[in-house]
């Protein structure tokens, strides 16, 4: 099972709608996916579709992650009842539930013991090594409070998200150096799995710049493909539909670059994964 933080310090720069955009190439490929919305503005929740019937959200089970059962409370995206399938078993898209709730365990303050609690809930769901999902990302709220180092400590990945603007840039240098202590000090395991451009504007000299700039400073941190600005990217997510089922050349193309960001984040962090830990 492969737990994969997407993270930005910045907001604003679309963290969640490459989470989104990830999940539908992780459902177009047939992955079995949780998506574990930890922002407590829960943006990722809306954008699935979930349509709860009872269950708990991350928050609550987070404050009784000993007893949380993650299978009993996950909720199937809405997504897939526009999934093509052809007949075929339907793949597993599942959402732990986002909520105002989950803001009491976003302090600086956190111990390890409350770092450790979305960990607990995980292992319990992997129990005798048969965890039913092959990929976990998780929606970190824009901070480097306790909900993100809740996430870091679950995960062996963290995907930074990055405009390729001023601020954004600095932002994602400051992520990078607080990855590192977190990791020495918290979660020995944990690697970056890369940093991706979004909102890519090709015609922006700006946008050119910085991102000659990120490659410099990034080098192979750097992913490839960028991902460009999508005008109807807010429709598709009001509409609370996956981008691989949106009809337009746009959204097609979108498709395609999600489905080839998704193979980096997995090829490529296994890899830095096994360096590191060599």
């Amino acid at each position: 099972m492969q737990v994969v933080s997407i993270s930005s310090l910045k907001g604003g720069v679309g963290k969640t709608s490459v989470t989104l955009g990830l999940a539908s190439a992780a459902l177009a490929a047939g992955i079995p996916t949780l998506v574990i919305d930890l922002d407590p503005h829960a943006d990722a929740t809306t954008g699935l579709g979930v349509h709860p019937a009872g269950q708990l959200d991350i928050g609550h089970m987070i404050k009784g992650s000993r007893k949380a059962d993650l299978a009993a409370n996950v909720v199937p995206s809405g997504w897939l009842a526009a999934h093509k399938h052809d007949g075929a078993p339907l793949p597993v898209l599942d959402v732990a539930m986002g909520s105002a709730f989950s803001g009491i365990y976003d302090r600086p303050d956190l111990g390890r013991r409350d770092l450790r609690r979305l960990s607990t809930i995980l292992a319990n769901a992997d129990r005798d090594g048969k965890a039913p999902y092959q990929l976990v990302l998780i929606d970190c709220p824009p901070s480097l409070n306790g909900l993100t180092r809740m996430a870091w400590t679950a995960s062996s990945r963290v995907l930074l998200v990055a405009e390729p603007g001023l601020f954004s840039v600095a932002g994602t240098q400051r992520t990078l150096r607080a990855i590192e202590l977190f990791r020495s000090e918290f979660a020995p395991a944990l690697v970056p799995a890369g940093i991706v451009a979004n909102r890519v504007r090709s015609g922006s000299n700006e946008h050119a710049y910085r991102l000659g700039e990120m490659k410099t400073m990034f080098g192979e941190l750097l992913l490839s493909p960028t991902i460009p600005e999508q005008a109807n990217w807010q429709q598709i997510q009001g509409a609370a539909h996956p981008i691989h089922q949106w009809p337009g050349d746009s959204a097609k193309n979108s498709s395609a670059l999600f489905d080839k960001l998704l193979e980096s984040v997995l090829t490529q962090g296994a890899t830095r994964s096994r360096l590191y830990r060599g």
